[in-house]
């Protein structure tokens, strides 16, 4: 007889969960607790980006939709091996070694990749925003190559479609509410409409970045004013009912993904826009210009990494600043390097062709001050390094106490641009500790029988920092483990 098995959530992670199961022929029934137009958790508001390693070009080719795609034939993508991968999380985990969770997310990231392409869901490259073109070819950087095809309504709509033709069933609108924990076994689950029972119950609710008593009792104070950038249904619930039954918290609670985001955008990631202007709320190109403070000072070097490895800490930066605010400000020479978001209909800024008139304009600032700091970084800009996004161009601030590490350019040129952003939280690191095949593990370290979690529910995977797409691939990764473990003898 079939197993059965109840998935809490549809994100990326529940549907990886689900394909997982329904391979191994057990009977799935997925939960979720919105609306069909907000199912798909936080999945539906990513730019759909996934991390993984490759050691050539070659190996991406099977991945990609479009094969025939002309530029193709002009591109670089260079590699982007185990090890980087390694290195890369390393960097964010403040000197403690790779975790359990980070060795198998990096191991597993190209065999998930494969098998989810092997489920019909296919990527394309990233030409837009992880590529610059120089000497006539395309060259990426930074470790991140794919996404799936309309980002991540795409990657929702592609996991959903192989999900139920392999036979599986998702419920709207159906809240889980309780685990039916008897005998030192979860059972199944309560939800608002029914009492399911079932051989295994898996957890894919994702973390609790959208309950703002969760967000200030473990982040602090200044998290009740983040925007959340994704579904407002990402309350803790998985969370809190497996901690009821007596599992074991894990992972780095007082940390999260978060990216600056435009100041007036509101919250929940504008899930009503068109996909591609969906990102219009991010505000990830600092490193193009300087970002300044209600003081009137910069409070980071915007050019101390690529944007990969630094967008989803320097969200929480922002928010430390006085007010809550930070103004990002560029000039015209770096207008065809600025995403698209920095142009759509809503995005927020100010122009002027002079500096004077444009700090004259940014609200909320120490205007002497500002000017003032402007006039300093321009004058540090005498490196003689060429500016080349492609890489660590060393091209740095000079005598400044804070420096700008890379691609520092004067700003000189009009018109000049400032556009207001604030912290927008993504998602929470702590999570539970799971074994190897994603079973919740209790206080004592034994298993919870029939309890598997995975995606943010998951702790462990990041601590302090996140090298940037590594998130949808680690749903995926321990998403496909769940679902295999879920149907696996005890």
């Amino acid at each position: 007889m079939a197993k059965k098995v109840i998935i809490v959530g549809s994100g990326n992670a529940a549907l990886s969960a689900g394909i997982a199961a329904l391979e191994k022929g057990a009977k799935v029934l997925l939960l979720e607790k919105g609306s069909k137009d907000l199912a798909g958790g936080n999945t539906k508001y990513t730019a759909g980006a996934m991390r993984f390693s490759y050691n050539n070009g070659e190996e991406l080719l099977p991945l990609i939709r479009d094969t025939k795609d002309a530029r193709l034939i002009k591109t670089e993508f260079g590699s982007y091996t185990k090890n980087k991968f390694k290195e890369d999380l390393l960097s964010f985990n403040d000197g403690n070694p790779l975790t359990e969770e980070q060795k198998i997310l990096v191991e597993k990231s190209y065999d998930t990749i494969c098998w989810l392409s092997s489920h019909n869901v296919k990527f394309e490259p990233i030409y837009n925003r992880q590529s610059f073109k120089k000497d006539g070819k395309y060259i990426f950087w930074g470790g991140l190559t794919l996404a799936s095809e309309n980002e991540g309504v795409g990657l929702f709509e592609q996991e959903l479609n192989s999900f139920l033709s392999l036979g599986g069933e998702i419920e709207y609108e159906n809240p889980v509410i309780n685990l039916i924990f008897e005998d030192d076994k979860v059972l199944g689950v309560q939800t608002k409409k029914d009492k399911l029972i079932s051989d295994s119950v898996i957890l894919a609710t994702g973390g609790f970045e959208a309950n703002q008593e969760m967000r200030v009792k473990y982040l602090g104070e200044n998290w009740e004013f983040a925007k959340v950038r994704g579904t407002p249904n990402n309350t803790g619930d998985g969370l809190n009912m497996a901690l009821d039954i007596g599992a074991l918290e894990h992972g780095h609670y007082q940390s999260c993904h978060a990216t600056p985001m435009d100041l007036h955008m509101k919250n929940f990631g504008n899930l009503d826009l068109d996909p591609k202007e969906r990102k219009s709320y991010r505000k990830i190109c600092y490193f193009l210009g300087i970002m300044i403070n209600a003081d009137g000072k910069r409070f980071l070097d915007e050019g101390k990494n690529f944007r990969n490895y630094t967008y989803a800490q320097y969200g929480a930066r922002v928010l430390e600043q006085p007010g809550h605010f930070a103004w990002q400000i560029f000039d015209n020479k770096v207008k065809n390097f600025l995403y698209d978001e920095y142009f759509f209909h809503d995005a927020h800024f100010v122009e002027a062709n002079s500096l004077k008139e444009l700090v004259s304009k940014m609200d909320g600032v120490d205007i002497e001050s500002t000017y003032k700091t402007i006039k300093s970084f321009n004058e540090s800009c005498r490196s003689n390094n060429i500016f080349d996004p492609t890489k660590l161009d060393k091209k740095s601030t000079i005598g400044l106490d804070l420096p700008k590490s890379n691609w520092a350019q004067s700003l000189e040129e009009p018109p000049f641009r400032a556009y207001p952003v604030t912290g927008g939280i993504t998602f929470t690191y702590g999570g539970l500790k799971v074994s190897p095949n994603c079973n919740v593990l209790k206080k004592n370290g034994d298993i919870l029988k029939g309890l598997f979690a995975c995606g943010e529910m998951v702790g462990g995977v990041f601590l302090n920092g996140y090298p940037g797409g590594s998130g949808l691939t680690s749903g995926a990764v321990f998403g496909r483990i769940a679902g295999y473990g879920s149907v696996s003898k005890m």
